[in-house]
């Protein structure tokens, strides 16, 4: 009779423990790997889910991947130091920024083929399309600005100047762009007709925002920083109102409107997934181990699966003489790859 009451007792006490732990699993994993090699580096990736296609950043020119047959489909050429590249399906355009020529590319979504260029600020990193304004915004990291241009004429239709170094940007698609102001820890918010500054928040106690994603309906802005932790801040109230844990080296981030979940991709080689709880709190939901240096990452809005590139790499080279700076180590030929992250509950 005690052995049984002692064992009710226990699996009793285990509920809220086994419940705790099934509430921390979204129920993702890595559920498959494209193996794609290539030399160069690579920075930000897009997925156009309609066309089933993944555009990936490699230093001098973007990877085109069909994501329902994981094989390389095109190429894009000819873009310097590219960072980001953006997408208006609706006008057959894409666009890339490219950070070593300080220029944008415009290129056909059919055929892949350039057929023009913009001049940038110095330095274009992040790179998105408006559809409220039909307006591409080019976020130059060195020159602290912004270029606005047509995205059918490429004609520039202003210079925004930012007030600090940008980062990520995002549109909630009805008139206003929010990018993080990195050296600032802030986020400031453009009006799409303005074509202006008109409200910074400050994103205190995050520090230097990275990753940046929008909950359109709620009028939230998830930043990743560099402090290991995601803010979540409200447009409406202009504050933030949650902090989440997350790892290190994180560089991208990401928002399922759909299934509720925000995303940090950590170059430390786990992707943090947060979701808000019935009380309105935020929380950890799931830590997925992906790979190391997988920091960027995409979202395809119809299968909810999250890609993520990385590579392996080897020792960095010893310093040739004290006190010079360390070299980073160079990347594993051929093991570039891009990692699948899915639901599998």
């Amino acid at each position: 009779m005690k052995t049984s009451f002692l064992k009710v007792f226990c699996l009793l006490a285990l509920l809220p423990l086994a419940a705790t732990a099934q509430a921390a699993d979204a129920g993702y994993r890595v559920i498959k790997k494209i193996s794609l090699g290539g030399d160069g580096g690579w920075d930000a990736l897009t997925v156009d889910s309609a066309a089933r296609r993944l555009y990936i950043s490699r230093s001098t020119h973007v990877m085109v991947v069909d994501i329902d047959s994981n094989t390389l489909v095109g190429d894009i050429p000819d873009t310097p130091g590219v960072h980001g590249i953006a997408l208006a399906p609706g006008l057959k355009r894409g666009f890339t920024s490219n950070g070593k020529t300080d220029t944008a590319t415009i290129f056909d979504l059919d055929t892949l083929k350039a057929i023009g260029q913009v001049k940038t600020g110095r330095n274009p990193d992040a790179i998105l399309y408006d559809p409220a304004s039909r307006l591409v915004f080019v976020f130059n990291g060195r020159s602290n600005d912004a270029t606005v241009f047509d995205a059918v004429s490429g004609t520039i239709a202003a210079t925004i100047p930012l007030g600090g170094a940008p980062e990520f940007a995002d549109t909630d698609e009805t008139g206003h762009i929010y990018v993080n102001i990195e050296d600032r820890s802030e986020v400031a918010e453009i009006d799409g007709a303005a074509l202006a500054v008109t409200r910074r928040f400050s994103l205190k106690p995050c520090e230097e925002p990275s990753g940046i994603a929008l909950d359109r309906k709620n009028h939230r802005v998830f930043s990743a920083c560099h402090n290991k932790i995601m803010s979540v801040l409200d447009t409406v109230g202009g504050k933030v109102i949650a902090t989440v844990p997350i790892g290190t080296g994180v560089d991208g981030s990401g928002f399922d409107p759909e299934l509720g979940f925000a995303f940090s991709s950590n170059g430390e080689g786990t992707l943090t997934i947060s979701s808000e709880t019935a009380s309105g709190n935020f929380e950890t939901a799931q830590t997925v181990t992906t790979q190391k240096s997988a920091r960027t990452m995409a979202i395809d809005p119809k299968t909810h699966n999250i890609y993520l590139p990385a590579a392996e790499f080897g020792p960095a080279p010893e310093p040739k003489q004290e006190g010079e700076k360390r070299q980073r180590p160079p990347m594993i030929q051929g093991s570039f790859s891009i990692l699948v992250v899915g639901k599998y509950i």
